[in-house]
């Protein structure tokens, strides 16, 4: 049990289907209406979801934001590997 209490073991938050589908659908058709901050988002799925209640939508906008800033950290990561190699080269003279 020792392992919960020193942080080694992550868990993940729990998404239900629907949120997770509702997200990756909006995400798919609309990326430019979504920023990667929660308040705007939250926003952005407010105007284009009609949910039934303030905290699935809450949980929708959480989870588009989480996909936007995992896709912006890929980005950049590819960024930063594309760039390694031509400046890990040794210059030639």
């Amino acid at each position: 049990m020792s392992s919960f209490n020193s942080g080694r073991l992550r868990l993940g938050k729990v998404r239900t289907d629907t949120v997770k589908r509702v997200s990756r659908e909006v995400l798919r058709r609309f990326p430019e209406r979504f920023t990667g901050e929660w308040e705007s988002d939250k926003q952005a799925v407010s105007d284009l979801v009609t949910t039934q209640s303030k905290r699935l939508r809450n949980r929708i906008a959480g989870y588009v934001t989480r996909l936007k800033v995992v896709e912006a950290e890929r980005a950049a990561a590819t960024e930063v590997a594309v760039e390694a190699p031509e400046a890990a080269e040794p210059d030639e003279e």
